[in-house]
């Protein structure tokens, strides 16, 4: 769907608040299909990338590895 949406699941180093953003801001721009808005409707906007990405901090927060895998 996104392909410009990386995985921010990675083992090695721990995933920032701004490439959560960044990652909730491109699914709202591919699923309500504007870049930019209209004033109209920024605020609606805002809020979706607010929401999605709070829920990808907790998806992120709450996602258990493994644990064989995680020792190797």
């Amino acid at each position: 769907m996104c392909r410009s949406i990386k995985t921010l699941r990675r083992p090695d180093q721990p995933v920032t608040s701004e490439e959560i953003r960044a990652a909730a801001l491109q699914f709202v721009r591919k699923i309500s299909g504007f870049q930019k808005p209209s004033i109209r409707n920024q605020a609606a906007f805002d809020q979706a990338v607010t929401e999605i990405a709070h829920a990808s901090e907790k998806l992120l927060e709450n996602l258990m590895t493994h644990p064989s895998r995680a020792a190797q």
